[in-house]
């Protein structure tokens, strides 16, 4: 398995846990990235099974605060580098008849003041999904995504940019909303990438798996 990001640290210490994992420094925003990192996996394996987009970026942004350069940056990493990622894997993909599953998000279908840049990419993602599912499937590539709730990682801290007196409102603000009464954890949510990854689900195509506490629905 490679894993991408910016952090070199933060890659060895996850790579370190296991001798099949490798990290890549790359910058999902990068319009460069795409290439190098199906690059350095072929490098380690000699192929490439499975393609998950996981890098993701957000802020809460009012509409009335909107700028060119956020919204760039929200859509550079959220929809344009894992098209250009999933573009540069096509042809491996296709020779392994493999899966690309894309990393949505609750707000990709479900309204919020201030998300909604970040919605909108989530929502474009998933529309990216169901079209490549239809554009891949005679190469014999399934693409699926899945649409994760809040999950308890960095992501507020590290990607939205938020202060602890801010995160603590927001966890909370969300566990009243979710029916299921918690915040998500990360197996929650990784269980179910690797299981539309799996060769055995070789009919299941273009679909949005939501995995929130029934937050969508709330």
């Amino acid at each position: 398995m490679l894993i991408t990001g910016r952090r070199l640290s933060a890659l060895k210490k996850v790579a370190a846990s296991n001798p099949n994992i490798k990290g890549f420094v790359a910058d999902a925003s990068d319009p460069e990235a795409a290439a190098r990192t199906v690059a350095a996996a072929l490098e380690h394996w000699g192929r490439l099974d499975i393609l998950v987009n996981n890098a993701g970026g957000g802020a809460i942004q009012p509409l009335a605060d909107a700028n060119a350069k956020a919204i760039s940056d929200i859509f550079g990493v959220n929809v344009i580098g894992p098209t250009l990622l999933a573009a540069a894997a096509i042809p491996h993909l296709e020779e392994a008849k493999g899966a690309i599953v894309n990393m949505s998000s609750t707000y990709g279908s479900k309204a919020a003041a201030g998300l909604s840049l970040y919605g909108a990419s989530k929502a474009a993602i998933e529309h990216l999904t169901r079209c490549w599912a239809l554009e891949l499937a005679p190469k014999g590539i399934r693409v699926n995504a899945v649409a994760s709730g809040p999950v308890e990682t960095a992501f507020l801290r590290e990607r939205m940019g938020l202060s602890e007196e801010q995160i603590k409102a927001v966890k909370e603000q969300e566990r009243q909303m979710i029916p299921l009464g918690r915040r998500g954890e990360p197996d929650d949510v990784a269980r179910w990438v690797v299981d539309l990854a799996d060769p055995e689900k070789s009919w299941i195509t273009g679909q949005i798996i939501t995995v929130d506490g029934g937050l969508v629905i709330s």
